[in-house]
């Protein structure tokens, strides 16, 4: 059985965590008064796999079917419902959800890019790690009759813009 967590312990100021109140309580974050804005986030991932298996997927001989179009929809798909996935998150009218999918034969694996695009009150990260993260544990549900050693890794946002925080960019390795 898992421990019960102490939040009095948590943090000493609770202020800069925005799910959390004073007391410690989870809730969702009241935004009826910020400013619609037009937002963007950008998140990546890959799959790390045997050649064998990037080989198979490319070549769209995999025995499921098309691997990087079924993935393509999976993690569109997921986008639209991440408030249902991670609790607090607010149920977003996406406005743009892309999702890229590239072979790498350095890696050797698929490299996964989701763009998430809204007007509104707040961000679209989740909503962009959600598609890479759907995504990705697509590609392995797919390939993993032939390949059950595949690392899906490296799950992150890479760019944000919008809002009062402005822009924000991650140099990827």
């Amino acid at each position: 059985m898992g421990k019960s967590i102490n939040t009095t312990n948590i943090a000493e100021d609770r202020s800069s965590l925005t799910h959390i109140d004073a007391v410690g309580t989870a809730h969702m974050v009241d935004v009826s008064d910020k400013a619609i804005t037009s937002r963007i986030a950008i998140a990546c991932g890959a799959v790390r796999m045997n050649s064998a298996t990037l080989d198979l997927i490319v070549a769209g001989d995999a025995k499921k079917g098309d691997v990087i179009g079924t993935a393509r929809i999976a993690g569109i798909m997921a986008s639209k419902r991440t408030h249902d996935l991670i609790p607090l998150c607010h149920p977003l009218g996406l406005t743009k959800i892309s999702v890229d999918i590239e072979p790498d034969t350095q890696l050797p694996g698929l490299r996964v890019t989701a763009t998430a695009k809204v007007s509104g009150k707040t961000g679209v990260e989740m909503e962009a790690l959600t598609a890479v993260s759907v995504c990705c544990l697509t590609i392995y549900d797919m390939a993993k009759a032939v390949d059950r050693g595949m690392i899906i890794e490296n799950i992150q946002v890479i760019e944000k813009a919008g809002g009062k925080s402005g822009h924000w960019h991650r140099e990827v390795k």
